[in-house]
């Protein structure tokens, strides 16, 4: 697969997951002799979309940067079960402290890429993409949006701070979509606003106030082939709420542009 850029805050996640597990020490592991040399291998148990590996690597580069791993797959690849992944060599006691942690961040982000890939491949054909949601582990969000990219899907925004997403409370507390849109583009008039609507008569509201790009909440299929059909490729459409791995290729086959689904990251 192409490869995909590495989150900046990767060190950090690590740093933060190491000292939440050892502590003040890791006392097993020291009933090791510090001089015990040891070789390890991580074998997969099911079908995976591989993800993960530069976190896995990070953890034991800060615990012991001599720990030698060679990998025999990388991130994005499909592995099959009972599939050698990694052999690790090192010391006895940092394989021992650093396997749960790293083999955690394999385990989480494989499995949001694999979940991904199963909902990409379910609307292969439609032209329509698959998007990430805010709905991630706290503190995990950028690996997670990492794991989407692995699983070939589409990031969405990535916080509160990069786009705007106007939804029903914002429209209330501005008085209307027309106000919320205006409010946004005087804000910060670089930045892009997209805006959740329930029905049709929001829809209009919405492409007369130039939003760039807008959520249909919860729409039926018929509502979103309407949908589809009034905007008239003008701006981008995004199909949300309830979707499952049952239901989005029909969704897709409306001719919406984007579904967002926040059970790929939960």
């Amino acid at each position: 697969m192409k490869s995909q850029q590495l989150p900046t805050d990767l060190v950090k996640t690590v740093q933060n997951a190491l000292a939440e597990d050892i502590g003040s020490g890791d006392i097993t592991a020291h009933l090791i002799a510090a001089e015990t040399q040891a070789k390890a291998q991580v074998i997969s148990r099911e079908q995976a979309i591989l993800c993960g590996t530069a976190w896995f690597e990070e953890v034991f580069k800060q615990l012991d940067s001599q720990v030698q791993i060679t990998w025999h797959v990388q991130d994005g690849e499909t592995v099959k079960p009972d599939q050698l992944l990694c052999e690790l060599t090192g010391a006895a006691r940092t394989l021992l402290t650093g396997e749960r942690t790293a083999l955690n961040f394999l385990q989480l982000l494989s499995g949001t890429a694999t979940e991904v890939q199963g909902y990409v491949k379910t609307i292969s054909g439609t032209g329509t993409r698959l998007l990430d949601t805010r709905k991630t582990l706290p503190c995990l969000r950028r690996a997670q949006k990492y794991a989407v990219r692995c699983g070939g899907g589409t990031n969405h925004r990535m916080g509160l701070y990069d786009a705007f997403l106007i939804k029903e409370n914002h429209i209330l507390a501005a008085g209307s979509i027309t106000n919320a849109v205006a409010a946004a583009r005087h804000q910060a008039a670089h930045l892009p606003v997209e805006v959740e609507v329930e029905t049709l008569e929001q829809l209009r509201e919405a492409l007369q106030a130039s939003a760039d790009s807008l959520l249909l909440d919860n729409f039926s299929l018929p509502q979103l082939r309407q949908a589809v059909a009034l905007v008239q490729g003008q701006i981008k459409l995004e199909a949300s709420g309830g979707v499952t791995l049952e239901s989005i290729r029909a969704i897709a086959q409306t001719g919406i542009d984007f579904i967002s689904v926040g059970a790929i990251t939960k």
